[in-house]
């Protein structure tokens, strides 16, 4: 009978974990999650590295956000674009981008003012900006 109390607390113990996981999954319908995952610098670049979600219910076939870096000190840096390519619906990917003559360290801030390039067949138009959800793992503050 002492063995089955166990059993039934780990089992119980294991739907607690596992409930928080259902529910990200869940937040992420309808959504482009874009995390930033990690930052390393290589030589004089720094190597961004973002785990991309797509949570809408199609394929995105090609994925351009217009992409603001700031500084450490918070004034812009650059403008660039950042290619995420093609996106399958539900399934994670990651994408690097390498920031040449700038280090990690002086980076400050990733502002994503839109998406410069979406598309793909059944994506709802503007889905690419207002489905986008950004965050970060990192000290650099990840801004949609």
């Amino acid at each position: 009978m002492k063995r089955l109390g166990v059993v039934y607390f780990l089992c119980v113990a294991l739907s607690a974990v596992a409930s928080p996981l259902s529910a990200q999954e869940t937040d992420l319908a309808g959504k482009i999650s874009v995390e930033l995952n990690a930052t390393e610098t290589v030589d004089t670049a720094c190597t961004l590295t973002f785990l991309v979600t797509n949570g809408l219910n199609v394929q995105i076939d090609k994925l351009i956000y217009e992409t603001v870096l700031f500084n450490a000190s918070g004034q812009v840096e650059r403008l660039t674009l950042f290619d995420f390519g093609n996106l399958p619906s539900g399934r994670p990917r990651v994408r690097q981008f390498a920031v040449q003559q700038m280090t990690c360290d002086q980076l400050g801030r990733v502002l994503f003012n839109g998406a410069n390039t979406c598309e793909g067949d059944g994506l709802a138009d503007g889905i690419c900006t207002s489905g986008f959800l950004p965050s970060s793992r990192t000290k650099v503050e990840v801004l949609g």
